[in-house]
């Protein structure tokens, strides 16, 4: 059994981090149980710190995933010695999350290493299917409801917001990360340089093209919504201010004429409640 202090010095970190990271967290926070708040931000901590490797870690970012997902493969019956990772620990044990999203989401920072550009539609998908999608399912997992049925609807939620997300930055991923989330083909399909997106040249093909990549995302959330109707309480109001907030990202997209190569839109106080899925997702 993991040390009581450890696992109490846990909680602290983990909420130290989360008010750290986002103002904003308090505000998801809200939306809990108060009897869910502490594992909440045990898997939150999880998720921003296997980012933080992923994106600012020194030296050999591989090597330190690696020797990350051994440690967190001991919440699962091995020995815990960091107190983040007790707290997450008993928030496994107690809430019986599966291992799997969360070696998931490891291995999603691995690929950003590895690939800055998706080829196909469906290898963006696969790419979304280990960096969003395992965060429904652990989020799933605190209500004891992560079955494959709401897991299938869950999945799609996610992946339309990690792409409202993209779409919202194309010009700043381009330029600054060197990163273009959208499909290679549809750039060749809408006649789209890669050098006009780096150069954050905007046109009426790159507009055409940006119409077609939010459509396909509000298509994510009509396929999802129906988890809400799956789902009771707390769960089913956060589902509705998560494809709310998400929606809402899309429309301002529009409303802005579909440039998110020059223009980063803002988002306004009213959606901002989804940022706690945004935290998590990364």
């Amino acid at each position: 059994m993991t040390d009581p202090d450890l696992v109490a010095a846990g909680d602290i970190l983990c909420e130290k981090l989360a008010r750290s990271h986002y103002e904003n967290f308090t505000v998801g926070s809200w939306f809990l149980p108060k009897d869910m708040r502490r594992d909440f931000l045990a898997v939150y901590a999880f998720c921003r710190t296997t980012d933080d490797i992923g994106d600012e870690s020194e030296g050999d970012r591989l090597k330190a995933l690696d020797a990350w997902e051994r440690s967190v493969r001991n919440c699962w019956g091995g020995e815990v010695t960091e107190p983040m990772l007790a707290a997450l620990a008993r928030t496994v044990s107690e809430r019986e999350l599966r291992q799997e999203p969360f070696l998931h989401l490891i291995e999603a920072n691995r690929m950003d290493q590895r690939q800055s550009r998706w080829e196909t539609w469906d290898a963006l998908r696969h790419y979304c299917a280990y960096s969003a999608n395992p965060v429904g399912h652990m989020v799933l997992g605190l209500f004891g409801a992560d079955d494959a049925e709401r897991g299938k609807l869950s999945d799609s939620i996610c992946t339309g917001l990690q792409l409202a997300n993209h779409w919202q930055d194309v010009g700043r991923d381009a330029a600054e990360k060197g990163r273009i989330y959208l499909p290679l083909e549809d750039l060749k399909r809408f006649e789209v340089a890669e050098a006009d997106i780096v150069a954050r040249r905007p046109s009426p093909a790159f507009t055409e093209m940006m119409k077609f990549q939010v459509a396909r995302a509000r298509k994510l959330f009509d396929e999802g919504e129906p988890l809400v109707n799956l789902v009771d309480g707390t769960l089913k109001r956060d589902i509705k201010l998560f494809l709310g907030g998400g929606r809402a990202i899309l429309d301002a997209i529009e409303k802005q004429g579909f440039d998110s190569l020059t223009t980063r839109l803002r988002v306004s106080k009213s959606t901002k409640v989804w940022l706690a899925m945004k935290a998590l997702v990364g």
